[in-house]
């Protein structure tokens, strides 16, 4: 399992199980990169505005004081029209399904995504505990309550 820490520079370890072990390893493209790269585990066709469930054949164990965040690859979004939703996806440290991606096809032509290719990336950060409290009234502050493009547009 994995461990909590509280030294933000001591490396976290995530245990990574392969459900489909054809699948390859998580890990990063370079030294420092921050995520690895998801692959689908399945060949998927996407129509136009079309949008999917996609398999990635791993399950992870978060460490406790961590959360996992499935998040987009700049390349398959700007080269090929692939988005996700609910993105970034969060997983908890307790989950222990398999990571699935929510995607959809922005293009307007059909996308074609095979098996193994790379579909989003996995980022752990930290996550420091929250007591939530309850209040009857909120301390001020400079933006206050001024909501969706209040700081201007552009």
């Amino acid at each position: 399992m994995g461990r909590s820490t509280k030294n933000p520079s001591e490396v976290r370890r995530v245990q990574i199980m392969r459900l489909d072990p054809d699948m390859p390893m998580l890990t990063p493209a370079r030294p420092g990169d921050a995520g690895v790269d998801l692959r689908a585990a399945e060949a998927v066709s996407l129509e136009p505005g079309e949008r999917t469930l996609i398999a990635t054949g791993i399950a992870v164990a978060i460490p406790e004081g961590s959360a996992g965040f499935v998040q987009p690859r700049s390349g398959m979004a700007i080269q090929k029209g692939l988005g996700l939703l609910n993105s970034p996806g969060l997983i908890d440290s307790g989950y222990r399904g398999e990571i699935k991606v929510i995607a959809i096809n922005l293009d307007s032509k059909t996308l074609e995504i095979g098996r193994g290719d790379r579909i989003a990336q996995l980022v752990i950060v930290p996550v420091p505990p929250v007591a939530y409290e309850e209040v009857t009234e909120l301390p001020d502050s400079e933006r206050g309550t001024a909501g969706f493009g209040s700081t201007g547009t552009g």
